[in-house]
């Protein structure tokens, strides 16, 4: 399977190294306030042959630190593990963006020292998880077994929501507390309209509310940062 799109810049997507965004194609999810929507297409005609990515790769060696791997869920990518290899061989720490659907392939990619660090996107409370996530048949133990497994401390990690008006109270922030107690850090982003979001009709909370969100989760989570406010 190949990547759908190539960033070939980012300052902002692994903290603190420069880094490339490659984007795989198809989700187990259907977010209503995704921004890739285009990558959900699985059968979109649009990719970016391997073999060009680590042309770019070899040519771009002692000016990128990193590459990002995001989607879609990466962890739906059949060959994800030669593919990581590759880019491992060339001397990139590699960081990937998952929503935490495949803890076993989370695992042995951790084991494997093939990822050097896991973003998870928590979608919020428990109670409305496969509503927000839009995926009505979502195995919840599956996301909780990653969960447990990033908190454990095998790899670098963060946890980031989206926080959307609609989808996210103060309850629920008690619930996600209770639910990452323990975790390193949980990162709050700010819900943006664009082109790719599959439903226009959202909001982000306004700043008021963020900090009062970040008060309650400062009671569980070491680190609550925030992104877009």
């Amino acid at each position: 399977m190949d990547f759908v799109a190539i960033n070939k810049l980012s300052l902002l997507d692994y903290p603190n190294k420069v880094s490339c965004i490659l984007f795989t194609r198809g989700c187990n999810f259907r977010c209503p306030f995704c921004h890739n929507g285009l990558t959900l297409l699985e059968n979109s005609e649009d990719y970016v042959p391997f073999d060009e990515i680590l042309a770019f790769l070899k040519k771009r060696i002692g000016i990128l630190d990193g590459v990002v791997i995001s989607g879609g869920e990466p962890t739906l990518m059949p060959d994800l593990e030669d593919k990581i290899r590759a880019i491992k061989e060339l001397g990139y720490e590699v960081k990937l963006d998952t929503n935490g659907t495949n803890p076993d392939i989370l695992k042995h990619l951790i084991d494997e020292k093939l990822i050097d660090y896991v973003a998870m996107d928590v979608k919020g409370s428990l109670a409305k998880y496969k509503d927000i996530a839009g995926a009505p048949n979502l195995n919840l133990d599956r996301v909780l077994k990653s969960i447990e497994l990033l908190k454990s401390n095998v790899v670098d990690y963060e946890f980031r929501t989206t926080i959307i008006d609609e989808y996210h109270n103060e309850v629920d922030m008690i619930s996600m507390g209770r639910l990452l107690k323990g975790a390193k850090r949980l990162y709050l982003q700010k819900f943006q309209i664009s082109d790719g979001v599959i439903n226009k009709n959202l909001h982000p909370v306004d700043e008021d509310s963020i900090n009062k969100f970040v008060d309650i989760l400062e009671e569980y989570v070491d680190e609550v940062g925030l992104r877009g406010y």
